[in-house]
């Protein structure tokens, strides 16, 4: 095959190869490069006789995620719902707390108070960024100056509630409250649907993976692209000062499109040399984007014996002493090869980064055993892991994240062509980004800005929107009256001072005017 073509994909993850097929069925001529040895990008499903098969990378699909169901629908992959039927174990200060539902339970009233006003505040919060131009929303340059530690600071008031904030914001961007701006976070739940969609298994973001792995869709897009897809071509150098836009490997291949899309994370385009020169706003941005940090922990038993005590193998632990925070139960639809994954986020990652996989294991497991109250959990059959912040052509996983100031100073390009040269990822998507479902979108999305620049659809075709899954419909999550009126734990506390203060002053009045120091008028 020729080196020219119409279209050069930089990068064989689910993004790129969403907009190399799409653009294939259009009739054009179309190159991928991907760097890795492998397609698929941030996911990837290892194979093996111990484990059968196991995503160590992105899994997890759930409903309104309806591009990346339909794509493995027309592959022939099949979802299977995660395990939830049992309780969940929310584990702290040394004891287990079994419960259902997506949330942990509270007793403390203020606490719960706080819990039930730091979600509402998310979302209600998040109803007024746009989900195409978050720097466009009325309080953008107010709450981008914000990190969500100093959002949680705003809005919880007792310390387990400000603990659990920290931990959903670790476990849904990998990254430290510090470390994010709230209007990027706020905006983020938002494109996923909201703090429930986001954070739920069932109904949510949870709920399914893909029977045979996550690693299938990018493996049966590249059969169905047969051999214009080129492993182990690392871009190095883009050219676009001539007629054709030339690129260069680092084995010195040289291609030749007349366009290019971008399908790699943000700041990876760094590891590029650009004829011209990237805009000052596009390389200032792509220099200010980090990749979240995360391993990926597969603990793999004779026999899930977490369903004898009734748990379903979900865990929240919140212990700083802990490498695991937040767990699922990952054994096989058909109830073989028990597991349970666990993700070690965001500080801990660089903690325990140092230690030898046996000795995360082990750590890993003591804490399983204290959780699930079980010593069965000291003593797995196998463990696998995933480091994703020693991927060089990853940098890091979910996906980028936008540190305070930067999406409302240098955001507004995050989308933008350069010249011929246009940008997918799931970095670059307005549903779901971070996700496959986002990568889906921003692949595809690209791909039809090149198609209508080349005249063969309308402006009105580059966003199409996606019909429902039929196999995986979304229901509503409702709020009650009292989740969207009670007051927040600060605010109960203001009224029952000032009420103790009127009643006081009320009942010195009176005791003032019997005892004749008060006469009426």
């Amino acid at each position: 095959m020729s080196n020219d073509c119409d279209v050069i994909v930089i990068g064989g993850g689910i993004s790129g190869l969403s907009a190399a097929k799409l653009l294939v069925e259009s009739g054009l001529k179309v190159m991928v490069l991907e760097a890795r040895d492998r397609v698929g990008g941030r996911t990837h499903t290892i194979r093996n006789k111990e484990v059968q098969y196991v995503d160590v990378g992105g899994a997890y699909v759930g409903p309104t995620q309806n591009r990346i169901l339909r794509v493995a629908q027309n592959l022939g992959v099949k979802t299977y719902k995660v395990n939830v039927a049992q309780h969940v174990i929310y584990y702290t200060k040394g004891k287990t707390y079994p419960f259902q539902g997506s949330f942990p339970p509270a007793w403390n009233p203020f606490v719960i108070l706080d819990y039930n006003n730091l979600w509402r505040t998310i979302d209600e919060w998040g109803k007024e960024i746009p989900v195409d131009a978050p720097w466009k929303a009325p309080h953008a340059v107010e709450w981008d100056k914000m990190s969500m530690n100093e959002f949680i600071d705003k809005v919880c008031w007792t310390k387990p509630a400000k603990r659990f904030a920290q931990l959903f914001v670790n476990v849904n961007v990998t990254s430290e409250p510090q470390q994010v701006s709230a209007l990027w976070f706020l905006w983020y739940t938002k494109l996923c649907g909201g703090t429930s969609r986001m954070f739920s298994v069932t109904n949510g973001g949870q709920e399914r993976k893909f029977v045979g792995g996550a690693g299938q869709i990018s493996e049966k897009l590249m059969e169905i692209l047969e051999d214009r897809v080129k492993l182990q071509r690392p871009v190095v150098r883009i050219d676009q000062s001539g007629d054709s836009v030339v690129v260069e490997t680092l084995n010195h291949e040289i291609y030749k499109g007349k366009f290019i899309i971008s399908a790699i994370p943000p700041a990876l385009t760094t590891k590029i040399h650009f004829n011209p020169e990237l805009p000052a706003i596009r390389n200032q941005l792509i220099q200010r984007l980090p990749m979240g940090s995360v391993i990926k922990c597969m603990m793999y038993y004779k026999e899930a014996f977490w369903k004898k005590k009734n748990y379903c193998g979900a865990m929240f632990i919140v212990d700083d002493n802990s490498p695991i925070e937040v767990t699922l139960d990952d054994t096989k639809p058909d109830g073989s090869v028990p597991a349970i994954m666990g993700f070690i986020l965001a500080r801990k990652t660089s903690v325990l980064t140092h230690l030898s996989k046996e000795e995360r294991k082990k750590r890993i497991c003591e804490y399983y055993a204290k959780a699930l109250e079980s010593e069965e959990a000291l003593h797995p059959v196998h463990y696998e892991e995933k480091n994703w912040c020693e991927e060089q052509y990853s940098g890091g996983c979910y996906t980028a994240c936008f540190p305070p100031g930067v999406m409302t100073q240098y955001g507004s390009v995050i989308r933008q062509p350069v010249g011929k040269i246009y940008f997918a990822g799931t970095e670059t998507a307005t549903q779901w980004s971070g996700y496959m479902e986002g990568a889906v979108q921003a692949g595809e999305r690209a791909a039809r800005e090149i198609m209508c620049t080349m005249g063969l659809i309308s402006e009105n075709e580059i966003w199409l929107p996606e019909p429902e899954s039929l196999d995986v419909p979304a229901l509503p999550f409702t709020s009650t009256f009292w989740e969207r009126n009670l007051p927040s734990s600060q605010g109960l506390l203001r009224f029952l001072c000032y009420s103790a203060f009127f009643a006081s002053a009320s009942a010195l009045g009176i005791y003032a005017y019997k005892k004749g120091f008060i006469t009426k008028i």
